[in-house]
C-alpha cells in the first residue's frame, strides 16, 4: 500500500506529505509549544512555513536530478517523518532558515559531478554557505565540503581553491553594507563568536538524548548499507554519496556546537539521512519486508510524537 503510492512519483504524495506539513506545523507552534504571535510575528512563522515547503521540492530535485535515489518519493515521505520525531526543530526559524541555505548548497556542490561551470558552482555554493552562518555561526564549517567537493571534482585548478574567499569577501561586503543601512553595524562582530555552547540538559535528557542516539545510529547503519550497495554504481554517484556523508558528520558537529534551549539545528542532517533511508529501502527485494519497513517507520515516529504531546 506505501510502497505502491510512494514508490512513484506523482503530484499526489507532494499534497499527501505538504498536507500533513501544514497541519503539523502550526500545531507544534500553537498547540504543542503553545506559541502566541503578533501579526508581523504570525508572517514571519508564515515564510518559515514557506521555506519549509519549498525545502521539500528542493530534497526531491536533488535526489532525482543527481539520480542519487530511485524514481520514488521515498525521500518526501521520510524528510517529513524525521519531523515527527524532532519537532522541536521546526518551532526554531534560524534552523529552517540555515537549513533551507544549506539545501542550496549541497545542491551546486553535488551537481559539480558534470564538471560544467565548476568555478560558479563552487561560488553559489560557498555564498550559501556564508548566508546559512548568518543563522548559526558554526554552520561556516560546510565550508569543508566545498573544499571536499573541489578536491573531488577538478582538484588540480589552483583558481577553485580561492573562489571559495571570494565569495566570503562578497557576501561580508554586502551584509555589513546591509547592516550600516539598517543601523547594527556590529552585528557580525557580536555573530560570529563560535562559543562552544554544548546544551547538557538537553543531551543528558532520556528522551532526547536516546532519539538523537538512536537516529544517528539508524543513519550510520543505513549509510554503510547505501556505500556497500555502490559497489557497481558509477563514480559519480559515489562521490556525490560522499559528499552528502561528509555533510551528514558536519550536520552533526554543528547540533552538539550549537544545541541550545532555542536552537534545535538537527534538522540540517535531515537530508543526508533521507537519502540513506531511500537507498535502504530501494534495496529491500522483497514487497511484503519492505512494506512491513514501511509501515514501521511511519507508525514509530507517530507514536514518539504522540508520546511527545501527551507529556507536555
Amino acid at each position: 500500500m506505501i510502497s505502491s503510492v510512494f514508490g512513484k512519483t506523482k503530484p499526489i504524495n507532494y499534497i499527501i506529505v505538504l498536507s500533513f506539513l501544514f497541519v503539523f506545523y502550526w500545531f507544534v507552534h500553537f498547540f504543542l509549544f503553545e506559541r502566541v504571535y503578533s501579526p508581523l510575528q504570525l508572517l514571519l512563522q508564515a515564510i518559515a512555513f514557506l521555506l519549509l515547503m519549498f525545502s521539500f521540492f528542493i530534497v526531491n530535485f536533488i535526489t532525482k536530478r543527481n539520480k542519487i535515489t530511485g524514481t520514488n518519493s521515498f525521500s518526501l515521505l521520510f524528510y517529513f517523518l524525521l519531523m515527527l520525531v524532532f519537532p522541536k526543530t521546526i518551532a526554531d526559524n534560524n534552523t529552517i532558515f540555515c537549513s533551507f541555505s544549506l539545501l542550496l548548497a549541497i545542491r551546486r556542490l553535488i551537481s559539480m559531478k558534470s564538471l560544467k561551470n565548476v568555478k560558479l558552482k563552487i561560488f553559489d555554493a560557498s555564498i550559501w554557505i556564508m548566508v546559512s552562518s548568518l543563522f548559526y555561526d558554526w554552520a561556516l564549517l560546510f565550508m569543508l565540503v566545498v573544499f571536499a567537493a573541489i578536491y573531488i571534482y577538478e582538484p588540480k585548478n589552483i583558481r577553485n581553491w580561492l573562489v571559495p574567499f571570494a565569495a566570503l569577501f562578497a557576501v561580508f561586503m554586502i551584509s555589513y553594507s546591509i547592516l550600516i543601512l539598517a543601523g547594527y553595524p556590529n552585528f557580525l562582530v557580536t555573530h560570529y563568536k563560535f562559543n562552544f555552547q554544548f546544551n547538557t540538559t538537553y543531551f543528558l535528557d532520556l528522551g532526547n538524548g536516546s532519539k538523537l542516539i538512536i537516529y544517528v545510529l539508524i543513519t550510520f547503519v543505513t549509510a554503510v548499507l547505501a556505500f556497500l550497495k555502490l559497489g557497481s554504481a558509477g563514480l559519480g554517484k559515489i562521490a556525490s554519496m560522499r559528499l552528502i556523508a561528509l555533510y551528514f558528520i558536519v550536520g552533526l558537529v554543528l547540533k552538539v556546537l550549537t544545541t541550545t534551549s532555542d536552537a534545535y539545528p538537527i534538522l540540517i542532517t535531515f537530508f543526508p539521512a533521507v537519502v540513506f533511508f531511500t537507498n535502504y529501502i530501494e534495496s529491500i527485494r522483497k514487497a511484503n519486508i519492505k512494506e512491513i519497513v514501511l509501515m514501521a517507520s511511519i507508525v514509530i515516529p507517530l507514536l514518539v510524537f504522540l508520546f511527545e504531546v501527551s507529556i507536555k
